[in-house]
């Protein structure tokens, strides 16, 4: 049996662990928070190194992308200097393949139509290949970048300022503490549903990492679809009471939560290294092409129309 561990800076609260089978092989798949304790999580990583198959990086990325510049957040390197022996992966091949598929998909398929439809995306730099299969389907993007990881209430309307503005920006966020731009720890817990209200309200859709979309949602989310990932039941009926109309997870569902990018990437890199492939965007993508890999599709209210129904089926 292969072991994942996603070792996380969220919180402990949202810890879960699976069995499975995956293309064969039977794995073993935890979630392990530390609660934004950054030793913690070195600490956690060096003792189980060498002993497990892949290790997910959660709650922080390793990687941000604007185009093609990728930039390195400097916390995100002490956790991947701690696993010497075992591979650690942060979703970030994933995130640009697969959730740029799940796009296509959702088109493909008539689930949602995003032309002319208002997408508030917390951050691109975060979900680069997602924001880019966006505006190719000609949605009108609201880049929360700033908004969400900055503090600073002035949102973008294009990838290619977004793009400009990284590179100013970008090489000095990535060095502060990774706290001051993302909730870890209690802090995934807090919300302030007033200071992004508008532009939640505009909104027809909001995609992007769930602990940001959490932290500013306001109580009405009537007739809202949500695209995101790690979700958990008790998210799931939170985002009911509020009205969410369409769920998405860009992973699926195992046993009731749907686990990060991360964490597939490390499954995929444990088979891939077994069988001596490369890590690659293309490998990903065949595999998860032969296992028929589907994102999590939810209606949380009741379907008004025939295609949501099929949707369903």
């Amino acid at each position: 049996m292969k072991r994942v561990v996603s070792v996380s800076l969220g919180s402990s609260a949202r810890d879960h662990r699976v069995s499975m089978s995956f293309r064969g092989e039977d794995f073993e798949i935890e979630r392990i928070g530390t609660d934004a304790s950054m030793e913690k999580a070195i600490a956690l990583i060096k003792s189980l190194d060498g002993k497990v198959d892949a290790f997910g990086m959660g709650g922080i990325d390793l990687y941000l992308c604007a185009g093609k510049r990728r930039y390195i957040i400097n916390d995100a390197k002490k956790l991947k200097a701690a696993a010497v022996k075992t591979p650690m992966l942060d979703g970030s091949g994933l995130k640009n393949t697969l959730e740029r598929s799940v796009i296509e998909y959702l088109i493909d398929n008539r689930i949602v139509d995003f032309k002319d439809k208002r997408v508030l995306i917390t951050s691109a730099m975060d979900r680069f290949g997602m924001a880019e299969a966006l505006a190719i389907y000609n949605a009108k993007l609201v880049i929360g970048d700033l908004m969400f990881a900055l503090g600073v209430n002035i949102p973008l309307y294009s990838l290619r300022t977004l793009r400009y503005i990284a590179r100013a920006i970008a090489p000095i966020a990535c060095r502060l503490p990774f706290a001051l731009l993302y909730p870890t720890g209690d802090k995934q817990r807090e919300n302030n549903a007033t200071k992004l209200i508008r532009h939640y309200q505009q909104a027809d859709i909001i995609a992007g990492d769930y602990h940001y979309i959490r932290r500013y949602m306001p109580q009405d989310m009537k007739s809202k679809t949500i695209i995101t990932n790690t979700v958990t039941k008790e998210d799931i009926e939170e985002l009911k009471t509020r009205g969410v109309k369409l769920l998405v997870t860009t992973t699926p569902e195992l046993e009731g939560r749907s686990f990060g990018t991360n964490v597939i990437e490390a499954m995929l890199v444990a088979i891939l290294r077994e069988n001596k492939l490369p890590e690659s965007e293309e490998n990903y993508m065949n595999m998860l092409s032969e296992l028929d890999f589907k994102p999590r599709i939810e209606y949380l209210s009741q379907p008004v129309n025939a295609q949501e129904l099929r949707a369903i089926d």
